[in-house]
This record gives structure tokens, sequence and C-alpha cells, in this order.
């Protein structure tokens, strides 16, 4: 049954006329029967009785009825749909995305997504960076934002932005007033960390161990917000990605340049490689692409 013969059936029936069918349906009356005897067909028996006279619906033509207006209308509305989904008037993208870039400098970029397409709504789901992983993977999200897995495993990564670790000390520490900080001063204060299996604490202790230095850690907390507040409380140091230094100087901490190793990490979106994103997601992957400076405090470029 095709949106064609329901549309020719209905206009039979609700003017119980072909020659006044044809005109409402724009079809020819050769057109118009063949359409009739190929749903008839279809379902399997007669939908009307005809005569030189009249047209009269059988009993399963009265079935189809009243049926026939709502399945119409259905299919009306879905195509309506589909299209404003195409047209970005409509739809929904869930995200993955590693908390401190979620927290930092993501809610700028989703302003700008948001002021272009108002309709779209967007679910960000802020985790580790290995749950990201897994979300995508799994199918629960469309996108992800990460650090650059070692393994992609059916997945595609597009970097957008090298992040920089930097330096968080107390702001009336010595530290706080050189010009950028070496990590073997940094070791030597009780260092404040996030628990495993955070990302950035395996990046930290993977690039101190190629350069033979061991991340003693004094502290361990599950979020950046505690690790800024401890820091800023005089309790010790830490290290973080350079996307939260506007985070850690609400907070009320102090970021410096750390370097001798500089620690550095591409982000970026991840994808399922074997599925097609919806219009609304690839729409937010192509803003996000586009942001050419992720600096904090920067505006989000056009």
């Amino acid at each position: 049954m095709t949106l064609k013969q329901l549309r020719a059936f209905l206009a039979v029936a609700q003017t119980l006329s072909f020659v006044q069918a044809c005109e409402r349906v724009h079809l020819s009356q050769p057109a118009l029967s063949l359409a009739i005897k190929a749903l008839e067909a279809s379902l399997g028996g007669a939908l009307f009785v005809r005569s030189s006279r009249s047209v009269q619906l059988t009993p399963e033509g009265e079935v189809l009825l009243a049926l026939a207006p709502r399945l119409i209308a259905d299919w009306d509305d879905a195509r309506e749909r589909m299209r404003r989904h195409f047209a970005l008037d409509i739809g929904r993208v869930e995200v993955a995305v590693i908390p401190s870039f979620a927290c930092n400098l993501l809610p700028r970029a989703l302003a700008r997504f948001v002021e272009r397409h108002p309709r779209i709504d967007v679910a960000i789901h802020d985790v580790i960076n290995e749950r990201v992983l897994d979300m995508v993977r799994g199918g629960q999200v469309e996108l992800g934002i990460a650090f650059e897995p070692m393994q992609l495993d059916r997945l595609g990564f597009q970097a957008f932005h090298t992040d920089r670790f930097v330096a968080v000390v107390p702001r009336d520490s010595e530290l706080a007033r050189e010009e950028r900080v070496a990590w073997d001063s940094l070791l030597r204060e009780r260092f404040i960390a996030l628990q495993r299996p955070s990302a950035v604490r395996g990046l930290l202790e993977q690039v101190l161990a190629e350069h033979r230095m061991e991340l003693r850690v004094a502290f361990e907390c599950h979020q950046l917000a505690t690790v800024g507040r401890m820091v800023a409380q005089g309790l010790g140091v830490s290290a973080v990605p350079g996307f939260c230094m506007e985070q850690m100087a609400e907070l009320g901490a102090c970021c410096v340049p750390l370097v001798a190793p500089e620690v550095q990490r591409p982000i970026g979106l991840l994808r399922r490689t074997d599925r097609q994103l919806s219009t609304a997601a690839q729409a937010l992957c192509d803003l996000l692409l586009r942001i050419e400076d992720w600096a904090p405090g920067e505006a989000v470029a056009a």
C-alpha cells in the first residue's frame, strides 16, 4: 500500500465519483483506476462496488476509510518532521565530554551553536576520558570530546586543539612569581593529583616516566574544582590542562607555564567510523572544528 494509492482511495471514497476524484488528486482516470486496482490487489479484495451509475464502498472499504485520513496525516507529519530535522529546525545531539573541557571551554562553543540552532537540544555527558571512548563505541552518544586515544579501535579522531599543561600554585607562593615553572621545582612541593583512571593523571605519569621523573602524590581527588580549591588553600601544587586556567583563577589559584618537560596532548572529536552522524551532530562537529582559538577568554570564531 503506497501513499499515492491511499490518497487515490480517499479521494474516491469521499466523493464516490472517479471523475471528481481525478480532479482532486490530479490524475487521469486510467491512472486513478490503476492505483485503486493495485491497492485492492495488495490488500486482497475489493474496496468499491462499481456500476454504470454509482460507486459504493464495500464493508472493507468502510474500514479503510476510517483509517486512511490518520495514516495520511501520520505520513505527512513524519515527512515534515524529517524535513525539519534535516533543516536543523529540530533535533538532539548527545555528546560525551571529559569534565575538564566540559566545564571550561565547551560552554562558549555551545553558546554559539545554540545561537545558530536554537531548536537543537544538546545532552552533555561529562565523564572520564575512557568512558567517553566507551560511550562513543557503544553508540550511547554520537560524538565524544576527549584527549587523543592511544588506540582508536573503530573510532575516528579529529583534533581541534593541542592543549599544554600548566602548573597550578598558590598565589602567595614563590612559584607564582616565576615566568615559567620547571617540573623539578614543582615536584619539590606536595602534589595534588586527580585519582586514577583520570586521563590527566595518566598522561602526567607517562610523560614524567619518560623523563625519569616520579610523580609523588600527597593528595588525591576526583574533581579539578577540588584540586583548585586545595591549591588555593596552600595544601600543595598541581598540573592541569591549559584550558582550565580560567577555572583555576576563579578558584583562587595561580597558573604558570610548565616546562622541562612540556606536557601537551591533542584534544578533539571522536565518532564511530561505521556510522554517519545525524544532521544536528554534524553541525555541532563542523562548528567545533572551525574554532580557531580555544584560549580561555578568547571569543569563539564564527
